[in-house]
C-alpha cells in the first residue's frame, strides 16, 4: 500500500512538470510497458485532469496500474494526432481503442514514379512515390478489382524494370498489357491509360468515362477502327459497373459515412465510401479497448488510427452518429492538410445523409452479429477440444507443425498459430532444415522445435528484464497445445523436444490424416473424435493450414536455397546474404567454413561472421 502511495505521488510529481505544450503523453505500468497513449493541447492541464473530480472505472482501473509517465511534444495538435495513431499501433495499448488482429489491410499500388507504371496487390503503404488505393478488408476483393482493371486499362505485370524481349508475352496477344518489353507500348499513352486507372480508383468515374470516349473519338478520326473498337467495348464495361452501383447523392458529393454497433465489449465501425454522389465501397474494422468509452470516444479512436494509418482516400465531409466534442478540431485540421481543402465532420438530424447513416449502421450491426456468433462458436468449440482431450484449460493458442522436402532436398518445417479457434497469420514461422540426404521428417521437426524453443527462452527472459515489449516478441508466448501431422512417433518427438526445455506439461498431439485419430505421444491407441465434431473439424483445420504453408514455403525454398537460412540471422542483410550465397553454395558448405573463412568473405566483418557460425551450429545440426 506504501508502495502504492508512493507511486502516486512520484506520477503527481511528474505531472506537475509536464510543459503547457501539445505532445503525446503515455501511462505505464511497473513493468514498462504502455497502458494508455492520448494526445493533448496542453500536457499538463490534459494530464492533470486524470487526477481531478470524480473519474471513469476505466480511468480509475488505468490509474491503479500506472507506475510512469512519459511524454514527447509535438509542434502542434495535428502532429501529435498522427504520433498518437502511430504509437497505439506500435504498442496496443490496454486502454486504447485498437483495430483488432493488428492485421495489415491489403491495398492496390501504382507504381506511378515508373517509366511504364505496374498495378500490384500491396500489404502495406510505403514511401516510395507511389500510389496506394485502399485499404480492403479481403484480399479476394482486390485480385478481383485488378483482373477488372486489367480489362479496362491493360497494364504490365511484369516484375521491376521493363525486360527486354524479342516478343512480347501472352499478354500482349491477349490485350491484357501493351508490350513495352517488346517496345510496343507509347510511354505517353501507356501513362494515360494509367492516370485513368486510378481515377477509376478514386471513384471519378465521370472523368474516367470522358477519356475512354475522347480516346476513341480519336482511333475512330485514325481509322484506327480495331482500336476504337476494344475502347468501345471498355466503355460499355464501365457503364455496366455504374449502373450498378448504388447513386446515394445527387450533389455527387465526397463522402465517407461511418457508424458503429457495440455490444458488451464487442465493437465494429463500418465505413461507407462515396465518391462523385455513387457509393463505390463498404468496409467494417472491429474494434478492442471499448469496455467503458463513449461512442465519441470510441469513434475519435477509430478515425484517428483510420485516416492516419490506414485509409488512402479522404473525403470532404465525414458523416457521424455523434459529435466528437474535444476531438473534432484536430481530426477535421489533420483531414484539411490531407485534402488540400476544407474537411467537415457532420451529425446528419434528417435527409439522406441521415439515411446514409442508417445504412452503415445496420452494415455495422450485420458484421458484429457475425463476429459473436464467430466467438461464440470458437468458446464452444475449444470448451468440445479440451474435454474430449482431457486439457486442463482451454487451447487459446494452438500450434501446428509440418514438415515438407522433396527426397531429403530443401526440407522444411513450419508453424502456423490458432487463437482462439482462428488463424493468427502474423504468428507463423518458417524454418529451413539442414539436408541430410535423405527424407528425415522426424530430424527437421526435432530441429526446427529446438530453433522455436530456444528463441522462446531468449525473449521469456529479455522480457523478464524489460529488455523485451511482449508484443513485438515472435516466439512467446508458448502453446496451450501442440499438434503435429502424423502419428505417435511424431508427436513423442515433439514431446522429447519440449522436455527437453522443461516444457513437457504442454499436452502435444498427432493426427494422422488416414483415419483421422488423434494419437499421445508414444500411444499407439488413438483418441476417435466424431467425425462431425467441431473439435476435430478446427484440428483438421490446423493441421490443414500447416501443410498448406509448409508445401508454399518448401516451393519457394527450392528456389531460393540457402537464403532462407541466411534470413533468420540477424545482422545479415541482403548485401551479406548475396557475398555468402556467392562463396558458399550450399547449407553443407557454410556450415563447414570457420570463423576466419567466414570473416573474409567481401562485406563481412568478425561480429557478422560470428553471427553467422552460432546461428548454424546452435540452430542447424549444432549443440541445441
Amino acid at each position: 500500500m506504501k508502495e502504492r502511495v508512493r507511486g502516486m505521488e512520484e506520477l503527481i510529481e511528474k505531472v506537475n512538470k509536464l510543459p503547457e505544450e501539445p505532445g503525446v503523453y503515455l501511462f505505464k505500468d511497473d513493468a514498462g510497458q504502455v497502458l494508455y497513449v492520448g494526445k493533448a493541447v496542453s500536457l499538463r492541464h490534459r494530464v492533470r485532469s486524470y487526477f481531478q473530480g470524480s473519474q471513469s472505472p476505466k480511468v480509475l482501473a488505468l490509474l491503479e496500474k500506472a507506475r510512469d509517465l512519459a511524454y514527447i511534444v509535438t509542434a502542434n495538435e495535428v502532429e501529435a494526432l498522427v504520433l498518437e495513431a502511430n504509437l497505439i499501433k506500435a504498442h496496443r495499448p490496454r486502454y486504447n481503442v485498437v483495430l483488432k488482429d493488428d492485421k495489415t489491410y491489403p491495398y492496390i499500388k501504382v507504381t506511378v514514379a515508373e517509366e511504364f507504371p505496374r498495378v500490384l496487390f500491396a500489404r502495406r503503404r510505403g514511401k516510395d512515390g507511389a500510389r496506394y488505393f485502399g485499404p480492403y478488408t479481403r484480399s479476394g476483393a482486390v485480385y478481383e478489382t485488378l483482373r477488372f482493371l486489367r480489362t479496362l486499362f491493360p497494364f504490365r505485370s511484369c516484375k521491376g524494370t521493363v525486360p527486354t524481349r524479342s516478343r512480347p508475352c501472352l499478354n500482349y496477344h491477349i490485350r491484357r498489357c501493351p508490350g513495352p518489353c517488346a517496345g510496343s507500348a507509347d510511354p505517353e499513352k501507356y501513362r494515360r491509360g494509367i492516370e485513368a486507372l486510378c481515377l477509376f480508383l478514386e471513384g471519378r468515374y465521370s472523368a474516367v468515362k470522358r477519356h475512354l470516349e475522347a480516346e476513341m473519338r480519336t482511333a475512330a478520326e485514325r481509322l484506327e477502327f480495331e482500336r476504337a473498337a476494344v475502347l468501345r467495348d471498355r466503355l460499355r464495361a464501365l457503364e455496366v459497373i455504374l449502373a450498378r452501383q448504388r447513386v446515394v447523392s445527387a450533389k455527387g458529393e465526397d463522402l465517407d459515412v461511418v457508424a458503429l454497433a457495440r455490444e458488451n465489449e464487442q465493437a465494429v465501425a463500418a465505413v461507407l465510401q462515396v465518391r462523385e454522389g455513387r457509393l463505390i465501397a463498404q468496409e467494417q474494422f472491429g474494434l478492442s479497448g471499448v469496455a467503458g468509452q463513449s461512442d465519441a470516444a470510441v469513434l475519435s479512436g477509430f478515425l484517428k488510427q483510420y485516416y492516419s494509418g490506414i485509409s488512402a482516400s479522404f473525403p470532404r465531409e465525414v458523416i457521424l452518429p455523434v459529435d466528437l466534442g474535444e476531438e473534432a478540431p484536430a481530426i477535421c485540421a489533420y483531414l484539411t492538410e490531407r485534402v488540400g481543402k476544407r474537411v467537415r465532420l457532420t451529425v446528419p438530424q434528417r435527409g439522406r445523409k441521415k439515411e446514409l447513416l442508417a445504412l452503415a449502421r445496420k452494415n455495422a450491426a450485420v458484421a458484429l452479429a457475425e463476429a459473436e456468433v464467430e466467438v461464440a462458436a470458437g468458446e464452444e468449440t475449444l470448451r468440445e477440444l479440451a474435454a474430449a482431450l482431457a486439457l486442463e484449460k482451454l487451447p487459446q493458442r494452438i500450434e501446428g507443425y509440418d514438415a515438407s522436402s522433396l527426397q531429403g532436398a530443401a526440407p522444411v518445417v513450419v508453424m502456423v498459430v490458432f487463437k482462439e479457434g482462428r488463424p493468427f497469420k502474423s504468428g507463423y514461422r518458417r524454418f529451413a532444415v539442414a539436408p541430410v540426404g535423405k527424407p528425415d521428417d522426424y530430424g527437421a521437426l526435432r530441429e526446427a522445435l529446438r530453433r522455436r524453443l530456444a528463441r522462446a527462452r531468449e525473449e521469456e527472459k529479455a522480457i523478464a528484464s524489460g529488455q523485451l515489449v511482449p508484443r513485438v516478441a515472435k516466439f512467446w508466448p508458448l502453446p496451450d497445445l501442440v499438434l503435429v501431422d502424423g502419428g505417435p512417433a511424431q508427436a513423442a518427438v515433439a514431446r522429447t523436444v519440449l522436455a527437453e526445455f522443461g516444457y513437457d506439461h504442454i499436452p502435444v498431439f498427432g493426427l494422422a490424416k488416414e483415419n483421422e485419430w488423434l494419437y499421445r505421444p508414444g500411444e499407439t491407441t488413438p483418441v476417435i473424435l466424431p467425425r462431425e465434431s467441431a473439435a476435430l473439424r478446427l484440428l483438421q483445420r490446423v493441421r490443414d493450414e500447416a501443410h498448406r504453408f509448409a508445401v508454399a514455403f518448401h516451393r519457394k525454398r527450392r528456389a531460393t536455397g540457402l537464403r532462407s537460412v541466411l534470413e533468420e540471422i540477424k545482422g545479415i542483410g541482403p548485401a551479406r546474404r548475396r557475398a555468402l550465397l556467392k562463396n558458399f553454395p550450399s547449407l553443407e558448405a557454410l556450415k563447414a567454413a570457420g570463423l576466419e573463412e567466414l570473416s573474409q568473405v567481401p562485406g563481412m566483418n568478425r561480429k557478422a561472421a560470428r553471427a553467422v557460425y552460432e546461428y548454424l551450429q546452435r540452430y542447424c545440426g549444432g549443440e541445441n
